[in-house]
């Protein structure tokens, strides 16, 4: 393990929002160096869909930086507690969901966090392994260690009573059973973004009922989704996966905002942020682009796709991977086409691209205009349509 203890304290300390207590967590580092014996650090991920995101991201780069410095991570996958699902900031119940779902989820869960996180260093737990055959004794005297009062503390919940919506009693109890995970890890230091913080202080008072000493929390900021205004999440389709393919990593940083560019430079990257701010606002986003494509894809991935994205939007270029579409005459119907080469989900999304504005068909001289209307005569020479500012489609007779 690295012996400086203030290496150890400013990783910990590096873009954190909360740090409940440092001087806690100093004498737990110097103990460790000391002993030589690496703290237990906890993170928790419900499994309540297939991919993790660059939002989950942040504090796994933040781990894996510790990693580094020689502390080991207990990556808690919550198969049990996602069958509750965590209502952190939801104001309407959640769907429970099945043994079968949760299970194919988790699969994908952890091979994904290993693109960040080091697996010699990394210990998966899944947490159905301590409730699996706990008595139901056992679990009333664990509920017995909180109060009504304490867990309406929470504003989401005291909220939604204010304005009639419901809580279920199995919301109301899931802080206590995943603050109960830092309990059966011994956790030293659990970490998770700031809509976790009521939860994790849940986990430190549970475990100074039960004997131990309390673990210090570390909360991370919420990144915000493409829209920069929302919490990166899949079901408001404003996320990054990481599993993206480059060409799509690429083409969704550069679809947002310049001030939302320094948050993701600040949190995903370690880059130097002085520097890309004495560069164009263009070339600064593109580098933060190609950074987090190298991250997740390697750096050939990443400079291909820079190059290739230069070529289409710098110099007004065509992709050379354009998809092509083939028809039996003139006549087809865009919409249709749209929806079958998966350019849009459904015939209304499609609709709705054109109405707005967001497609555009070429002339023989390969310049674009707006089109409003679906096109029932497609050119047999061939024509390109542009989708948004990134998708291509070349439409041809057979």
């Amino acid at each position: 393990m690295e012996k400086d203890l203030s290496l150890h304290l400013k990783a910990f300390r590096e873009n954190c929002v909360d740090l409940i207590r440092e001087e806690e967590l100093t004498a737990k580092l110097q103990e460790s160096l000391a002993a030589d014996k690496p703290l237990v650090l906890k993170i928790g991920f419900d499994p309540t869909a297939r991919d993790i995101h660059l939002g989950h991201t942040v504090l796994l780069r933040k781990l894996r930086k510790l990693q580094n410095l020689g502390h080991q991570v207990h990556l808690i996958i919550g198969d049990f507690t996602a069958k509750i699902g965590d209502p952190s900031g939801k104001s309407a119940l959640r769907p429970v969901l099945s043994d079968a779902v949760i299970k194919d989820n988790a699969a994908t869960y952890t091979d994904q966090a290993f693109k960040v996180l080091d697996r010699g260093k990394t210990t998966i737990i899944f947490n159905g392994q301590w409730y699996a055959n706990m008595p139901l004794s056992q679990f009333l005297s664990l509920l017995s260690h909180y109060t009504v009062a304490r867990i309406l503390e929470r504003d989401d919940f005291s909220n939604r009573l204010k304005e009639g919506r419901p809580l279920s009693m199995l919301e109301a109890v899931y802080p206590l059973v995943q603050g109960y995970d830092s309990v059966a890890l011994k956790a030293d230091v659990e970490f998770g973004g700031t809509d976790q913080k009521f939860n994790l202080l849940v986990g430190r008072s549970l475990q100074e009922a039960f004997g131990q000493k309390p673990q210090c929390v570390i909360t991370m900021p919420i990144l915000a989704g493409l829209d920069g205004k929302d919490k990166m999440s899949k079901s408001l389709g404003n996320y990054i996966g990481v599993n993206d393919s480059p060409k799509d990593m690429l083409g969704k940083v550069m679809s947002i905002s310049d001030e939302t560019m320094w948050e993701y430079y600040r949190l995903l990257t370690d880059c130097d942020i002085e520097a890309a701010k004495a560069l164009h606002p263009k070339e600064a986003k593109l580098r933060l682009s190609v950074a987090i494509v190298k991250d997740y894809h390697g750096e050939e991935a990443a400079n291909n796709e820079r190059a290739e994205f230069e070529r289409v939007f710098s110099r007004r270029e065509l992709p050379g991977d354009m998809p092509v579409h083939e028809i039996d005459s003139d006549k087809a119907n865009l919409i249709e086409i749209m929806v079958e080469e998966k350019l849009a989900p459904s015939k209304n999304e499609a609709r709705r691209l054109l109405s707005q504005g967001s497609v555009s068909g070429s002339n023989a001289a390969m310049e674009f205009f707006t089109i409003t209307t679906p096109e029932d005569n497609i050119p047999p020479e061939g024509k390109v349509y542009k989708i948004g500012k990134r998708r291509f489609l070349k439409i041809i007779r057979k």
